[in-house]
């Protein structure tokens, strides 16, 4: 019965994802992101790994993705980039995808070869992880939040648009 539930959630992420490329309307992207952050957690959970499984649902479809649909509702994204700017930022593209292509392959070349015994037991399972974020990384764990803050306040300072003509 597990399989069958793995081979649902599975060919539902792939789906989603598979969607989320195709589509053009943001919005919908971003509902078919959700639900393959959801079909991942359920993935996550099938592998008895429910910590993962609950940030997974948690972090990642609930809290990341109210930003997501923040940012789309904001930003008007009709207008596109002018014909000057798409070029550099196809070059950007690519570049960004050779490199990500290029970090995909060594982690599965890692994890088809084996890497055994290089996770510490210091930060094994949810107590451990929580343990150390809050003595040894907590200073990084409040940078980290104090910088998602204030990308999201300059996106909306960004994304604001005055209704007054000519007050700046």
């Amino acid at each position: 019965m597990a399989w069958v539930v793995f081979g649902v959630l599975s060919f539902f992420c792939l789906g989603s994802v598979a969607a989320m490329i195709v589509s053009r309307n943001q919005a919908h992207n971003a509902l078919f992101l959700v639900l393959a952050f959801a079909c991942l957690g359920g993935l996550f959970g099938l592998l008895d790994a429910p910590f993962a499984a609950a940030v997974q649902v948690i972090v990642y479809a609930g809290a990341i993705m109210v930003l997501f649909l923040f940012a789309i509702m904001m930003i008007d994204l009709k207008g596109g980039l002018p014909p000057e700017r798409r070029r550099y930022v196809l070059v950007l593209a690519g570049l960004l995808g050779t490199v990500l292509l290029a970090e995909l392959l060594l982690v599965a070349r890692r994890a088809f070869i084996g890497a055994a015994g290089t996770v510490p037991a210091e930060g094994s399972g949810p107590a451990g992880i929580g343990h150390l974020l809050f003595t040894r990384y907590l200073y990084p764990f409040e940078i980290t939040s104090l910088l998602l803050v204030a990308a999201l306040v300059a996106a909306m300072t960004l994304a604001d648009k005055p209704d007054r003509k000519g007050v700046p």
